[in-house]
């Protein structure tokens, strides 16, 4: 009995080590190897990304047919619009008031440092004069490419140029329809038979053409923001890795998201992560380690324009993102969506003149900056951003305190505090002191700033140490 119950024990553990084998080859196998052309050292992939890590903040903006409708860039697929229903939006684009340079300046004086406009979303509608579509803006009444003028003028002021491009594409003839298609039936016999010479090998070439065009007609570009993979429809679906690759021919230096489809693991497929509309709880991690990352948000719940939408932040809760993303590692892409007729809606840009105008005097405080060491503690209702260059500290007060800030295990850390808006020297000092009619204690380690009853003047003001 008992050479009879080793027998069992030993072909059912034989059994289950030959299941995790088999796991775990189906795993390789699902993940694709790195290819030749893929290779790159850690340094050299820093070093490509400097300029973005640096500049932290960028302006996204959504613009294509959704917006003469204007309730939602999504629009065609949330009310199921057929094609021939929605093609009075292409029949009537014409943004007489379009002015890329007064675009470039507005993101510029909020503070921005680089941009990615759509250059295809999901309906399609290409903004430049592509030779392998008809559904472009030089066959509306507009009649001219948006997409060089735009990238002019960002130049102009200084700013790194990114495009976006739709992997779904809801008018391509050769794009297989399923649930995520606006004119898809819902039966799934009818959805076959609708899909019956539908060819994503075609739709595949189409989109190499068209990013194609996109890297080699404009100039250098800088980031592309490819949108987006989902079940049923990843990697193999896109030809992602050639389509990468050819990205990676056409331009060396770019820098490209994560939303091609490839696992996770595929760490050659992408160069950051991109959560949407969420503020992650800390720095992003794959597999325990911090990765770039950038979180793309809205003034309001909506990509596109939106005439009635009313739900936009204010411009304190804005400056805070900005200063959470930064305060966890990563980069702020806010996005705008301008008005069928090519300009910003006023609500947008209140909101980046109010940006702008505390990223004046607060800036040092974003550009440059990343995640404090975990030696430096974070005080109550404050947020901290470090600068690794030149040793700074900055101290967020989401909440002005009254009349003293105390800093735990700061001592010996810093030799010089002020107000960053204006200069202005903090006093501090490390002694416990007493008085008649007031305590202020510390710990042996604590330093406690001496901080101005009246709150500065910027929204959220910031306290910069100059560290030892």
């Amino acid at each position: 009995m008992k050479s009879t119950k080793r027998f069992s024990w030993l072909i059912t553990n034989i059994a289950i080590l030959i299941t995790f084998i088999f796991l775990q080859l189906s795993a390789t196998a699902q993940t694709p190897a790195t290819p030749s052309w893929a290779k790159e050292t850690a340094a050299a992939k820093e070093k490509r990304m400097q300029w973005w890590t640096n500049d932290r903040f960028g302006m996204f903006i959504h613009w294509g047919l959704y917006s003469l409708p204007a309730r939602h860039e999504w629009v065609q697929m949330n009310e199921r619009i057929k094609p021939e229903d929605y093609k009075k939006y292409f029949d009537n684009f014409n943004p007489d008031l379009y002015d890329p340079k007064q675009w470039a300046k507005e993101a510029k004086a909020a503070g921005m440092k680089y941009v990615v406009l759509t250059s295809k979303h999901h309906e399609g509608f290409c903004l430049w004069d592509s030779k392998y579509t008809d559904y472009k803006v030089t066959n509306t009444p507009y009649g001219k490419d948006l997409l060089k003028d735009f990238v002019d003028a960002f130049r102009a002021e200084g700013l790194k140029v990114g495009f976006y491009y739709s992997l779904i594409d809801w008018h391509h003839p050769d794009f297989v329809m399923d649930g995520g298609h606006p004119p898809t039936p819902v039966d799934k016999e009818e959805r076959a038979k609708a899909n019956e010479g539908r060819d994503m090998k075609k739709y595949q070439e189409y989109m190499k053409n068209q990013v194609t065009e996109l890297l080699t007609k404009f100039g250098k570009i800088d980031q592309l923001f490819f949108d987006f993979s989902y079940n049923g429809k990843e990697y193999k679906e896109w030809d992602s890795e050639n389509l990468l690759k050819l990205v990676r021919k056409l331009q060396p230096d770019i820098i490209v998201n994560d939303r091609l489809g490839f696992p996770v693991e595929t760490s050659w497929g992408w160069d950051y992560k991109t959560p949407e509309q969420f503020m992650p709880k800390e720095w992003v991690k794959v597999n325990g380690q911090n990765v770039p990352w950038e979180t793309c948000q809205t003034f309001s719940g909506s990509w596109g324009y939106y005439r009635d939408e009313y739900s936009w932040k204010s411009p304190e809760q804005l400056i805070v993102m900005l200063i959470e993303t930064v305060s966890k590692g990563g980069n702020l892409l806010l996005n705008v969506g301008p008005t069928a007729r090519g300009h910003f809606d006023e609500r947008a840009s209140d909101r980046l003149t109010a940006m702008g105008k505390w990223m004046k005097f607060n800036s040092r405080s974003i550009y440059g900056c990343t995640e404090a060491p975990e030696s430096f503690k974070k005080p109550a209702n404050c947020l901290l951003t470090y600068n690794p260059t030149t040793k700074r500290l900055y101290i967020h007060a989401m909440q002005w305190p009254f009349k003293t800030l105390t800093l735990e295990g700061y001592k010996g850390k810093f030799k010089y505090a002020q107000i960053l808006e204006d200069g202005s020297e903090i006093k501090f000092s490390t002694n416990t002191r007493s008085g008649g009619h007031t305590t202020e204690t510390s710990g042996e380690n604590d330093v406690m700033l001496h901080l101005p009853v009246r709150k500065p003047g910027s929204t959220i003001p910031v306290i910069e140490l100059i560290l030892e």
